[in-house]
């Protein structure tokens, strides 16, 4: 078949841990899903087979021209209840930035969102006291958008890959008409960013400096390793069982994640029933299995075949059923367009000159 890069839509996605890429038939929705590939983190030749496979046709540039999500470690993705009495006065959201998020707005691009419906927060109009602040520093932004030029991926708009997911669940959830309050975990490196979210918005929000690499030491104790090297290996592999360790391992996640669950539920009266890990590589899927089991209570896994047609996004018929895969729902949710402002859109990044 003829292929013409013509109108069609290019999609990717750089978390920690891997680069997925799509083919779209169009730019937005209604399309169809034509290409799918995967590669991992720093792998350059990978990725190079992927972008030519995804687009077997360069563009007159040489690029592959998408539309890109990323997770930056410094990322900024916080719920907070506003003085409506002060909103407009200067400098106030700039001292809410400082005083709660202990950052230095000036070194950051910023977007305000209203928490419950994701439409851009309005000083001047403001009604919603919740609101979602959500950003990046500036100097990361021209640094991801370097590497991604140099690996010949062109950003025609480059987004925040949490608030596309967080859309993306909240959505799913308005579709499902489930009221269950979930809890979702960016498992990162360093970090996971914490998210509790229903079908009514992004609920509750926070950042724990503990990831999988806080993981290491506890595999290396516990198995008489000779360094975290040896045990980041093995932990990374595929070679190992480690669900009868993964109480130990998540113990120091579980108190924070206790912590800030404890307190939802007497702020709201409502439970958190489900949890929800999107980033995690599949050699590492049994952490969300651990972490639902020792917060007692369900792992939520999407039937995102139902969710995507409703979106007007359909597989074709060369893209295997993994391509549905939980681990795709950022990427997805970079495509998915919304009837009404139901979701927490995602906040581009300015493209360079």
């Amino acid at each position: 078949m003829f292929f013409s890069a013509k109108n069609k839509g290019y999609f990717v996605e750089q978390n920690d841990q891997a680069f997925l890429l799509a083919r779209t038939s169009a730019p937005a929705a209604p399309l169809v899903i034509e290409a799918m590939r995967e590669c991992p983190l720093g792998d350059d030749a990978a990725l190079e087979e992927a972008i030519r496979q995804v687009q077997p046709k360069k563009s007159p540039s040489g690029y592959l021209n998408a539309v890109c999500g990323v997770y930056p470690g410094k990322r900024l993705l916080r719920r907070a209840t506003l003085e409506l009495k002060r909103v407009k006065e200067p400098g106030y959201l700039t001292e809410v930035l400082t005083s709660q998020f202990r950052i230095e707005p000036d070194k950051f691009l910023i977007n305000v969102l209203n928490a419950p419906d994701g439409t851009d927060f309005d000083v001047a109009k403001a009604q919603q006291k919740e609101a979602l602040f959500c950003g990046l520093p500036a100097d990361d932004i021209v640094a991801i958008q370097d590497a991604l030029l140099a690996q010949g991926i062109y950003p025609e708009r480059l987004e925040l890959g949490s608030v596309a997911m967080l859309g993306a669940v909240v959505d799913y959830l308005t579709f499902k008409k489930s009221k269950t309050p979930t809890l979702v975990l960016e498992i990162g490196t360093d970090t996971t960013h914490s998210f509790i979210v229903s079908a009514a918005g992004v609920d509750a929000s926070r950042p724990i400096p503990q990831g999988l690499e806080s993981m290491l030491p506890v595999v290396q104790k516990e198995l008489g390793l000779k360094d975290e090297e040896s045990a980041r290996k093995l932990f990374f592999s595929n070679t190992f069982d480690f669900t009868g360790m993964g109480p130990l391992l998540v113990r120091r996640l579980l108190k924070e994640l206790q912590s800030s669950i404890g307190f939802y539920e007497v702020q709201t009266g409502q439970s958190v029933g489900q949890v929800l890990c999107p980033l995690l590589p599949p050699k590492l899927a049994w952490l969300d299995t651990t972490i639902a089991a020792s917060l007692s209570v369900s792992s939520l896994k999407p039937d995102l075949g139902p969710w995507l047609q409703s979106r007007n996004i359909t597989l074709a018929d060369g893209v295997p059923a993994g391509g549905l895969d939980l681990r795709w729902l950022g990427l997805l949710g970079l495509m998915a367009t919304y009837n009404s402002a139901t979701v927490p859109h995602a906040v581009p990044a300015e493209k360079k000159a």
